[in-house]
Order: structure tokens, then sequence, then C-alpha cells
């Protein structure tokens, strides 16, 4: 059988750590469908439609739409990804100091 690959957000340690036996025919006739496992989790996810998000743990960011002089966000791309999670990080600071 072909050894599965690697996701990129998974370490190569953490990956070679895991010990996955195969499944046998004992554990396969011990599997129960996860409706009858999880009933709560299986009637939340039958409500949801394809593509749609479950609760969320955090509150939902808010979409808008901000002009903003084109140095500043040369400035914060400059310094590679997450520069719109940067920007955040400045505007929340600020709002906390008003």
């Amino acid at each position: 059988m072909a050894k599965n690959k690697r996701p990129r957000h998974v370490s190569a340690k953490d990956w070679d750590a895991v010990d996955s036996p195969a499944l046998s025919a004992d554990i396969l006739a011990e599997l129960r469908p996860a409706r009858d496992t999880f009933p709560e989790l299986a009637e939340a996810s039958a409500k949801r439609k394809r593509g749609e998000r479950g609760p969320q743990k955090k509150p939902r960011k808010v979409l808008i739409s901000l002009r903003v002089e084109a140095g500043t966000l040369e400035a914060f791309k400059a310094k590679g990804r997450g520069y719109q999670t940067r920007m955040a990080a400045v505007l929340k600071k600020a709002a906390k100091q008003s």
C-alpha cells in the first residue's frame, strides 16, 4: 500500500510519531456510524448547508472596505504575509487607547 502524504501543516516529527495500525476485520466490525456515536454533532451537521460555517469559537470579524494611503499599505505588505492581521492589531490598540 502507498504511504500517505504528510500535510504541510504537520511537522515531520509529529507525522512520524503517529503509529496508525491497519484496520483489521475486528476493528471494522466494531466501528459505528458517527450519527450513532455523536448524535448532537450529526444533527447540527445535517442542518447546515454545504459550505456553510458552523458555530464559531470566536466572534466573526466584520467585512469592511477601508481606504488607506498607498505608502501605509506598502509598508505593512513589505513585512510579508499577515499584513491584514497586523493592521487589525494596530487599529485594535488605537481603539483601546481612545
